[in-house]
């Protein structure tokens, strides 16, 4: 039934969605990403989380964090690799990590698209965002992106994918030799 308040609240809606789109887009992306998290207990990955834990669940698109003893838990909402040929999966561990991180395309990059440079400083043309934590697999990171429509989507080229504002909190939380399974 259309009431004046409906009426009027459905006006207000629309003038926000023309007023910010962008942004509108970026809270239905994460809403709908956010509805697919299912709760992860880090026992079914983990024989102990004595350290910090994370899991990326690539089917629910989530990086899910423990903290040292368990009892800090945290879910982000994350980018995929764009393919399973391009997925990882198995045990790592964080081994280095970076603010303002330089990017430079892996060999096979270059040759898929000649056009890419060598390398990309820290800013806002940098795929790797604001922060980077590097696994001990080569070329894999858990990293910041400023492309925020990518989260919530397969859109890497093996990486996890974080909005910038969510690797942001996550960086000084997660140590060197912190373990990461991608599932």
């Amino acid at each position: 039934m259309l009431t004046r308040r409906r009426l009027i609240a459905s006006a207000s809606a629309g003038a926000a969605t023309l007023a910010a789109p962008g942004l509108v887009r970026a809270q239905v992306t994460t809403r709908r990403n956010l509805s697919t998290f299912h709760a992860q207990d880090w026992r079914d990955h983990f024989k102990s989380v004595g350290r910090v834990s994370i899991v990326c669940d690539t089917v629910s698109r989530a990086l899910h964090f423990w903290g040292s003893g368990g009892k800090d838990y945290r879910v982000f909402p994350t980018s995929v690799p764009r393919t399973d040929e391009l997925t990882r999966r198995g045990y790592a561990t964080i081994v280095r990590k970076r603010v303002g991180p330089v990017w430079t395309p892996t060999a096979t990059m270059r040759a898929e698209n000649p056009t890419l440079p060598e390398h990309i400083p820290p800013g806002p043309d940098n795929p790797l965002g604001s922060h980077a934590l590097y696994l001990s697999w080569p070329s894999y990171l858990i990293h910041g992106t400023h492309d925020k429509a990518k989260i919530g989507r397969r859109s890497s080229a093996g990486c996890i994918g974080l909005y910038n504002e969510a690797i942001a909190e996550l960086y000084p939380l997660v140590p060197i030799g912190a373990q990461v399974r991608l599932v």
